[in-house]
């Protein structure tokens, strides 16, 4: 194991010895006393814990973010960050890694400084505050409380404050980064999760309160996220995508590895977080990294705008002292490109856009709605006659993935689908389905169906949410799309079995398919590309959907922001429903199985916003550019308050989302 670079702060003055001394293992942490340094002369800007402002857990609502990096959040989770910051209630946002790079904080047309991953890292970490300072207070230098604390790994983070608004936390982990998006790098995440290393090492920022490294084990990593979880207790999670894929031109892993094994360590901790007893409920939030740059713009301008401003504070744009640090204010590397690959005008959620969790019961009125807490099924349910929902029942079994869907089979029965992911032993992600054992009878075990991809070194596990298509006798096909980007279906069998995975076309999708069924009964599929939407229908309404459909087939319609949503529409067509690149202003298009679809028809009085649209009887529901839920009827918008997870979903007599508290909100369509 090489010496990691470390520095002690003592009486004032950096002092670096030679050799790092062992001084002990605990709770599978090594800690060192002392190492080398390559850190620049900047001393402690902490204070002692006993006089730093305490953090502030909101009543309810409670966020935690859990990053690789320093500007993860910025890139990919904004503006769902500076939404939390400004609903008033907490936000945490926790890094990983040190994100020490090559320790050279210049754009590269600039003259190569020395290297100093010390100063580096405490330059993004002043990037950091600086950019949530003005996202919460409009001013990036309102001062934060910066401290030591210990992690239930056996080390130490640092944990910064907000003096203006204690509900506002940053931790940092300061573990040390692979250094390369994709290369060979045994002493990182990856190889700390892979077991090439039994332990990676810490990298100090020059000016952190922590003096002293250490290095984690696994399986100390995973303790240390979970014990961070248990001390800010979040009702929402938010997290990259720990299954992108590879790129289908070279073959490698389409986002950064830390960003991938970051997000496992986060699910391992979630997982193990979850067996805690006497902490709220939580839901998970994942988004997409670097691949969404790829894919058309999904926020509108205004948004855009608002999220490269942040960038830009973060980047130290205007290479000003304002901050009084050696080290520098901010990540001079992002201002050579604040707008990165195209990730500044999107964001994209790899996983929970389904907005079919609300389904019809078996009674004229009767209602279930479905999501994952904690990992589980969470069901509520209101009665034909009942002004309520009941709930949320949390059903056995653990490890799903957020985001479900639901379909209702002909004898009234609903059937409950997504994916499940398995940390034990070889990762791995299933599609798996739980079915009522009788009309409003209670939900079965999950079973699984198995997935189209061979192990997760090929693909990463990089599988969608499943769309589930239903025939007359009420036997189900399921369509996935795979992580070579093409579509998979496995169809059940009379006698209740499931058949194997089969190939069923298509190329370069992307997202979640989508199914809908029209009045007559015929079955359709949607899946987005980065250029159309291609469908699938069965070959003769109210036939077997176990055989091949047919398609894919050109829809004929433009580039879509990737996720959609579909709705019966008429006896022979469905309405498919998506967003404007560019501009997030709600469009759709009926299709009817043949011939290219209905030209686009935007929903009139316009709202920007991101994610899939759900919609009943020609009345969409979506995400509002103020992440707010908004409805129209055909006429003027009417915009709700307080965020939500995923889509939202409409049924008959209203529609629903899930707030970031873990409850179900209802709004009726006549109020």
């Amino acid at each position: 194991m090489p010496r990691p670079a470390l520095s002690t702060f003592r009486r004032g003055l950096l002092w670096a010895a030679p050799i790092a001394v062992l001084a002990g293992i605990t709770g599978g942490t090594l800690t060192f006393t002392a190492g080398t340094s390559d850190a620049s002369d900047v001393p402690s800007r902490g204070v002692p814990e006993a006089d730093a402002v305490k953090p502030v857990r909101t009543s309810g609502e409670a966020v935690v973010q859990i990053m690789a990096h320093p500007d993860d959040d910025l890139f990919f989770m904004n503006p769902d960050t500076a939404q939390s910051i400004a609903s008033g209630h907490s936000l945490t946002s926790v890094y990983l890694t040190a994100g020490e790079s090559d320790g050279r904080n210049a754009r590269r047309q600039d003259p190569a400084p020395r290297a100093d991953k010390a100063a580096y890292s405490e330059a993004r970490q002043n990037g950091i505050r600086a950019a949530y300072a003005e996202m919460a207070t409009g001013n990036r230098t309102s001062p934060w409380d910066r401290t030591s604390m210990a992690t239930a790994g056996g080390g130490r983070a640092e944990l910064d404050t907000l003096r203006a608004d204690p509900r506002i936390s940053l931790v940092w982990l300061q573990l040390r980064e692979a250094g390369s998006i994709t290369g060979d790098r045994p002493h990182s995440l990856r190889g700390l999760w892979d077991g090439r290393v039994e332990r990676l090492e810490s990298q100090l920022a020059a000016g952190s309160p922590v003096r002293d490294g250490f290095a984690y084990t696994k399986d100390g990593t995973v303790e240390t996220l979970t014990g961070v979880l248990a001390r800010f207790k979040p009702t929402f999670v938010r997290m990259m995508d720990p299954t992108p894929g590879l790129n289908d031109r070279t073959g490698k892993l389409s986002d950064h590895q830390d960003h991938m094994y970051g997000a496992r360590f986060a699910q391992a901790a979630l997982a193990r977080y979850a067996e805690r007893p006497g902490r709220p409920a939580f839901a998970v939030q994942n988004y997409l990294g670097y691949s969404t740059g790829g894919l058309p713009h999904s926020l509108d301008p205004k948004s855009t705008a608002a999220k490269l401003r942040t960038l830009k504070t973060y980047a130290w744009w205007d290479h000003t002292d304002y901050c009084e640090d050696p080290a520098g204010c901010g990540d001079r590397k992002v201002a050579a490109r604040p707008a990165g690959h195209g990730w500044a005008q999107s964001i994209r959620y790899a996983r929970g856009n389904s907005a079919s969790w609300v389904q019809r019961g078996a009674s004229p009125g009767e209602l279930y709605a479905f999501a994952v807490l904690d990992g589980r099924l969470a069901v509520w349910h209101k009665g034909a006659a009942a002004a309520r929902w009941t709930g949320p029942v949390l059903r056995p079994g653990a490890g799903l993935d957020a985001g479900v869907t639901s379909v209702r089979l002909p004898d009234g029965r609903i059937a409950v689908f997504g994916t499940r992911t398995d940390l034990d032993g070889e990762y791995r992600r299933e599609v798996v389905t739980s079915v009522q054992s009788e009309p409003g009878g209670r939900f079965g075990a999950w079973r699984s169906l198995g997935t189209p991809e061979r192990d997760d070194e090929t693909a990463t596990s990089d599988i969608s949410l499943p769309a589930v298509l239903v025939d007359r006798a009420g036997l189900m096909t399921v369509y996935v799309r795979d992580g070579g980007h093409s579509l998979r279906a496995s169809a059940q069998r009379a006698d209740g079995g499931w058949g194997p995975w089969r190939p069923a076309g298509g190329r370069d999708l992307r997202g979640d398919p989508v199914a809908a069924t029209d009045a007559k009964g015929r079955g359709y599929v949607f899946a987005g590309t980065p250029r159309t939407v291609l469908a699938w229908a069965q070959a003769a309404p109210g036939g077997p959907v176990a055989g091949p459909v047919a398609g894919p087939v050109a829809t004929g319609l433009p580039a879509t922001t990737v996720a959609l949503g579909a709705s019966p529409d008429g006896a022979d067509g469905v309405r498919l429903w998506f967003r404007k690149p560019a501009s997030g202003d709600v469009r759709s298009a009926r299709f009817a199985g043949s011939g290219h679809a209905s030209p686009v028809r935007d929903a009139p009085g316009g709202v920007a916003g991101h994610g899939a649209v759900a919609a009943w009887e020609g009345r969409p529901v979506v995400r509002a550019g103020s992440g707010a839920v908004a409805a129209s009827a055909g006429g003027p918008w009417a915009t709700g308050r307080g965020l939500f997870a995923g889509a939202p979903a409409a049924a008959p007599a209203g529609f629903a989302t899930l707030g970031l508290d873990g409850r179900l909100n209802w709004t009726p369509w006549e109020r």
